[in-house]
């Protein structure tokens, strides 16, 4: 599993035109599925997600979690953070999971997330979609599953 965490100020994402979701400052959040992810390691995510102090307090140091700021959460599916570019030009996403397995996993995904902040805006799985976003800081974390 890899998640891209963006601390913005607002996004927003887009499916033929239509706003499908968007927020104010908070986590624009990309998330990539690979065999073998489990359940397991989205609650273990999740619950990161929840407490990672990335935003900053009164001195300007980033002391504070999501839920001390009152922050939103937009989780958008990217199967291309599986993107392999080692040979030739064009990439390749061998390693991103199977369209069914992973959005079966990016739904749980999109639950914790709701179980765990409340309200959460999300992307349409599978679909063309147009992201837009402030970039806070720019302050942006690559979580990889390997790493963990």
């Amino acid at each position: 599993m890899r998640i891209v965490i963006q601390r913005v100020n607002h996004a927003s994402v887009k499916v033929d035109g239509e706003t499908i979701g968007s927020i104010g400052k908070g986590y624009l959040l990309l998330l990539g599925v690979a065999e073998g992810d489990t359940k397991e390691m989205v609650d273990r995510y999740v619950k990161k997600l929840s407490t990672l102090r990335i935003f900053a307090d009164e001195e300007g140091k980033t002391n504070l979690s999501i839920t001390d700021v009152g922050g939103e959460v937009l989780v958008v599916s990217q199967f291309t953070l599986y993107a392999d570019c080692k040979k030739g030009n064009r990439p390749s996403f061998v390693k991103a999971g199977a369209p069914d397995f992973a959005e079966e996993m990016y739904e749980y995904f999109k639950a914790k997330c709701v179980e765990t902040f409340g309200k959460v805006e999300c992307g349409s799985f599978g679909a063309d979609m147009k992201v837009e976003l402030e970039n806070d800081g720019p302050f942006t974390i690559l979580w990889d599953s390997e790493e963990w």
